[in-house]
């Protein structure tokens, strides 16, 4: 897939920070250990298998996989077999999911999507796709000409569009797959509970009685159907829409923490911490603010 030189970098001349990478693998030392990025990460794992560890939960994944890892989001992979495969590597500054989300539609597809494991299966189809750009993407970094950032994003935004195009279609046939049962209505009800009210309401009861359920009977219904706890899925609602005002305005934290339900900054910022291991500034530092309106 990729010859010789196995990695490609790109570095921001302004502050010397990683803008966009590609890097080719053929173990997993590169995931043996807990990682977080201030950038987005693609991993294409296209041999082996083995397991995933992100956020509150674990998944088992085997060859032609998908991974879609958001910033600071924390994962560890381990092989059971060699795994050979493929990672992209995106600063915001590089390209803004956020600011391109009417383009791409990744944002809550690919990324910061808190219902689902954050990756796909790729088919035989895509994977030629995936193939193609990345070697469009190694030929324009071993040879940069005129408009390489122009030609890179394009190519980063067909490969975001049909991994996207993937996860959707994935997505209705799981929904085909379900059958109409109480707790996927419940579920959907949730969410949209979770969506309307993270602002002003945090815990888990809340939402309990908002749907007429024991919170018991609800928490266990959370964690079979997400994998995970409804105080994580409502804690990672709120770090999402915190993260995104971080990185798109430069509203002072104590405003950020206020328009999310929290009186006191100093307990907001150490809830973002708990949940994204760097303090709302560091995140904003690193990630940077206000830039949207520059690409």
């Amino acid at each position: 897939m990729l010859h010789t030189q196995t990695a490609f970098t790109l570095v921001n001349p302004q502050n010397g920070n990683l803008s966009f990478k590609l890097l080719a693998f053929d173990d997993d030392s590169y995931f043996d250990h807990l990682q977080r990025h201030n950038y987005y990460t693609i991993i294409w794992v296209t041999k082996g298998s083995g397991k995933l560890k992100t956020d509150f939960a674990e998944y088992s994944f085997d060859q032609n996989t998908l991974f879609t890892f958001s910033l600071y989001q924390p994962f560890m992979i381990t092989a059971d077999k060699g795994i050979e495969g493929v990672i992209l590597n995106f600063h915001p500054d590089f390209f803004c999911i956020y600011k391109h989300h009417k383009e791409v539609a990744c944002n809550g597809i690919l990324f910061n999507n808190i219902y689902e494991a954050p990756f796909i299966k790729v088919d035989e189809k895509s994977a030629g796709t995936f193939n193609m750009l990345i070697e469009q993407v190694r030929t324009e970094m071993q040879n940069p000409a005129l408009a390489q950032y122009e030609l890179l994003v394009s190519y980063l935004k067909i490969f975001l569009i049909t991994a996207a195009r993937i996860k959707t279609a994935e997505k209705q046939l799981d929904g085909q797959a379900i059958n109409e049962t109480k707790e996927p209505f419940i579920l959907q009800n949730l969410k949209d509970a979770i969506d309307e009210h993270y602002k002003n309401k945090h815990s888990a009861s809340d939402y309990a009685d908002m749907l007429n359920i024991s919170a018991k009977a609800l928490a266990k219904l959370t964690k079979n159907h997400f994998n995970k706890t409804l105080t994580n899925l409502i804690a990672e609602r709120i770090v999402i829409e915190a993260k995104r005002e971080l990185y798109l305005t430069n509203k002072p934290v104590k405003e950020i923490a206020f328009e999310l339900g929290y009186d006191d900054e100093y307990y907001f910022s150490r809830f973002f911490k708990a949940n994204a291991d760097v303090s709302p500034q560091l995140f904003r530092e690193t990630v940077g603010f206000g830039k949207a309106e520059s690409h």
